[in-house]
């Protein structure tokens, strides 16, 4: 059997339903019958209830249940939603603050749901919602990333959350104080809304013995794990279910208070409760991504070889401890702080403040964004600064070839890597050569034109184990059961695509069965570019036990011996027979043979080792001075992913990617005012990228496979938006230095970038 699918660029199964209005998500498959929640929020970002009355609503036409806080504590529900904790530099824990499913006695955020209304329609419990007497005595609220005034939480003084270290800061700043060369600055990563196609939702059942909750996910068994603890309920006695999922971007990962407070109603109720967002209610509650200010220093030797990196960092909690965030965070910055550079000497700080916005998560890429953005803007910097050009001094740092495996600073074990090839394939695609020519073009035209690079590296997240089961079913079409969860990434297509090009069972009779905590026993969900990796690894080693078993079968019933039986991928061969059964003729002939044994199949399997794709981005950018227009005007991708299933889905996967990371660096703008409103908190204020504000994106895949899978894959699901974000950032600077401006920091709208411009044109 060979290791690798036939990387075909098929087309997604799954599409026709979906363009077409058949998708079956979480609003759509809600039970018929069931009662709507509407979630009264706070309108302040920080403040002490002083009254908070309920009667009226309760009263109100069609409305069922109307709850705070303290109903909940009434009926045992007094549970707190998990955080993480992590080590601080001295050794002692991390903040863990409360964070209660209602506002307990003071609000932290905008948006922070105090309420629970459920009626008979959405209409009428939001009727009802505007007869709650909530007035609520404000606080000073904490914006800054620094320490403030007003404390969030008694458990963090000064809000300081997280104050983090890792690496040896005597021995860097040895190396700093010894280097030729040492740049300075400051780089803002601005912060950023998930604003996922489908709002967050869900519907929640009770039976009187089992919970069901079903939301838009990205992985059924920790929040299974979570409703058990909080409602005291045995694991068997709990189901978790993903239907289709609109988008997660590891925003829909989390546990979100408003999907336990309907799993409550339904209880008390003793029926289904079903609840989706608003899109302003998503941009109040979700949790945020990015909001990191980080002061760093390059050390150099007078040849230009980075000796020395440090890096402090302050970033945004938000106002409570999120699932995992904190800790991701600054794991996942670490681990590729140092990029595709040969450079030991780091030291990293972290601070990471409460303050009065929705929490602050390790979304649209998990830290890798963060880590690679930072490393790449700086080696821009520090190329201006020395003079010389940004692309050969990347080329000088890179990590050579002779040295893989190469264990990084980190503790990160790069098994291949050829990042000079990647680098002269992305330089050829890119028509760089040319780049001269256009700018002189653009600016007989009066723009300004800009050239940005990134050489990224990320890697696969998550827990590296994970199972598959093969069912063979009496209609004549094979279950696949996955542990990872589609957020629209077509998995349906590349989980089915890779059983069949390893069985040979036509794939149009593959059917993914997908976010059943009931269906399916175990599995990781998805994130962290882990998804196709782990379950084709799985996948594999289901199809040897498939091939072990059917084997064994066949010998038994053609009365030969096992060794003269092989499989070829697509159907076995007997020696001295012309017989060549499929494995949908065997499981048949093992059916009619009573032998459901052989039926199905499961395996569990874990990576023997992390995969590391990689991969060079560039891009052009063109500025109107007179307005601060910003276009995108080209774009290419040069990526090492290792082998590829399916290249058109790795495609249209770094074109979303590319497509956020450019959005988020040119348009999309977080905007609170001192008091924490939002000002951002709809589409019209709120920019996101359409297909009009996107050139042609280039992509060329340019693979070195990973010897860390027996695919050779590495993964690809978060590198368009770990490259794109520091390739245009880079260009836009690029294009600005030429009226002299220094700092260029995100997001660059039209008012900041004609502001930068004319500070300039100020002070001269």
């Amino acid at each position: 059997m060979e290791k690798f699918g036939k990387s075909q660029p098929v087309k997604r199964f799954e599409d026709p339903r979906l363009v077409t209005g058949r998708g079956g998500y979480v609003d759509d498959v809600a039970p018929d019958g069931a009662l709507f929640a509407y979630f009264l929020r706070s309108p302040v970002a920080h403040g002490t209830i002083a009254t908070l009355d309920l009667e009226a609503a309760r009263e109100a036409e069609g409305v069922r249940l109307v709850v705070a806080s303290e109903d909940l504590h009434a009926v045992g529900l007094t549970g707190r939603l998990a955080g993480t904790v992590m080590k601080n530099r001295d050794g002692s824990n991390s903040a863990s603050v409360d964070h209660p499913i209602l506002a307990e006695g003071k609000v932290c955020y905008v948006g922070e749901p105090v309420a629970l209304i459920v009626a008979e329609t959405l209409a009428q419990a939001r009727d009802a919602a505007e007869l709650i007497e909530l007035d609520i005595d404000d606080l000073p609220a904490q914006m800054a990333l620094a320490r403030g005034a007003a404390d969030l939480h008694p458990e963090a003084p000064g809000n300081l959350g997280v104050d983090w270290i890792e690496g040896d800061g005597d021995t860097v700043a040895a190396a700093m104080a010894g280097a030729a060369h040492v740049m300075r600055a400051t780089v803002v990563d601005s912060r950023c809304m998930v604003v996922a196609m489908e709002p967050r939702g869900c519907f929640a059942e009770w039976d009187g013995t089992r919970m069901h909750l079903s939301f838009g996910g990205q992985g059924v068994w920790g929040p299974k794990k979570e409703v058990a603890r909080l409602f005291e309920l045995e694991p068997d006695n709990v189901r978790v279910t993903h239907p289709d999922v609109g988008g997660g971007f590891g925003m829909k990962a989390k546990t979100y208070p408003e999907y336990i407070a309907c799993c409550f109603a339904a209880k008390a109720l003793d029926t289904p409760v079903r609840w989706i967002a608003d899109r302003t209610e998503s941009m109040l509650s979700d949790n945020g991504a990015r909001d990191l200010e980080h002061d760093v220093e390059m050390g150099f030797d007078e040849d230009h070889k980075l000796i020395a990196y440090h890096v402090k960092t302050r970033y945004n909690l938000g106002a409570y401890n999120s699932n995992f965030g904190q800790a991701i965070q600054t794991f996942l910055f670490a681990r590729v702080v140092t990029g595709v550079y040969d450079i030991q000497d780091v030291f990293l700080e972290a601070e990471g403040y409460y303050t009065n916005t929705a929490q602050t998560d390790a979304y649209r890429g998990a830290g890798r964004p963060e880590a690679i953005f930072l490393l790449e803007r700086s080696m821009d910097l520090a190329a201006r600064e020395l003079g010389v050009d940004p692309w050969k001094l990347r080329r000088k740092n890179f990590i050579p070839t002779t040295k893989f495996p190469y264990k990084s600073f980190s503790g990160e074990n790069y098994d291949v890597g050829d990042f000079n090839k990647v680098l002269d394939t992305a330089v050829a695609k890119s028509g760089r050569d040319g780049f001269d020519a256009r700018r002189e073009k653009s600016e007989a035209a009066g723009k300004l034109r800009g050239l940005g690079l990134c050489y990224y590296i990320e890697f696969i997240l998550g827990d590296p184990s994970e199972a598959a089961k093969v069912e063979f079913t009496d209609e004549g079409t094979v279950n696949i059961y996955v542990g990872t969860q589609s957020n629209g990434q077509g998995h349906e297509t590349v989980h089915a695509q890779f059983l069949s090009d390893q069985t040979g069972i036509p794939a149009d009779l593959i059917r993914v069965v997908q976010g059943d905590s009931d269906r399916i026993e175990t599995g990781g969900g998805t994130g962290g570019s882990r998804s196709v990796t782990t379950q084709s690894n799985a996948t594999l080693a289901t199809v040897e036990t498939m091939i072990e078993a059917f084997t064994g079968f066949l010998a038994e019933v053609m009365e030969v011996d096992p060794d003269k039986i092989s499989f070829d991928d697509e159907s076995f061969r007997i020696e001295g027979s012309n017989a060549a059964p499929s494995m949908m003729d065997v499981a048949e002939w093992a059916r009619e043979k009573g032998r459901t044994d052989l039926l199905a199949h499961r395996s569990t399997a874990k990576l023997p080792g992390r995969s590391y794709p990689n991969g060079a981005h560039i891009a052009e950018v063109e500025v109107d001075p007179e307005t601060g227009f910003t276009q995108l005007v080209r774009y290419t991708v040069v990526d090492d992913f290792g082998n590829l299933i399916n290249p058109m889905l790795a495609e249209g996967q770094v074109h979303g990617g590319v497509v956020q990371g450019a959005g988020q660096v040119l348009m999309e703008r977080v905007a609170f005012d001192e008091d924490g409103q939002l000002l951002t908190a709809t589409f019209m204020d709120y920019a996101m990228p359409r297909a009009s504000d996107m050139p042609f994106i280039s992509f060329t895949s340019e693979p070195v496979p990973s010897t860390a899978n027996p695919m050779g894959m590495k993964g690809c699901g978060e590198a368009g938006t770990v490259g794109s974000m520091a390739a245009v950032t880079n260009a836009v600077a690029d294009a600005l230095a030429c009226r002299g401006v220094t700092q260029a920091d995100m997001p660059f709208t039209p008012g900041r970038v004609w502001t930068m411009l004319n500070h300039v044109q100020a002070a001269e």
